[in-house]
């Protein structure tokens, strides 16, 4: 009975070490909106599900960093669900301080733009696993807002 029981976890663990699993990527990180307070930039995540049924998304945990240092993190928590055997884009708001761009002014220079790096998890719930955290990354330039932007 022992082994029986045994063969049956093996399979069960087999199965889901081979289940297909949702693939996600950052495609950009854009400027939102500008005002006095902070400036607010978007990552766009699109996430492709092999599921035949959605799946809810548990949360969205996010850092923002420039210069190795974190200039935004948060989470979002319930941020909908991933579409069934199709794509799905989610927008993940993230608001730096004026006075933490400020310091990053070496980094800034002539041209104008920050170099980043964000990493997200991505939380969903999956039948029989539970909750899974898929992780993402992205590093690039983002150009700074002018005073134009701002007034």
């Amino acid at each position: 009975m022992a082994s029986l029981l045994n063969k049956a976890k093996e399979f069960v663990a087999d199965k889901v070490v081979h289940m297909k699993k949702p693939e996600a990527s950052v495609e950009d990180v854009d400027l939102k909106n500008v005002s006095r307070e902070n400036v607010e930039y978007d990552a766009r995540i699109c996430v492709d599900s092999p599921y035949s049924h959605s799946l809810p998304i548990c949360e969205i945990s996010y850092s923002f960093k420039s210069a190795g240092r974190v200039i935004a993190s948060g989470t979002m928590a319930d941020p909908g669900s991933l579409k069934a055997n199709d794509r799905t884009t989610v927008n993940v708001p993230m608001k730096v301080p004026y006075n933490i761009l400020v310091s990053l002014a070496k980094d800034i220079g002539a041209d104008g733009d920050i170099d980043y790096e964000v990493e997200i998890g991505l939380t969903i719930d999956l039948p029989i696993i539970g909750k899974f955290t898929i992780p993402i990354s992205k590093k690039g330039e983002i150009k700074l807002p002018g005073l134009s932007d701002i007034f």
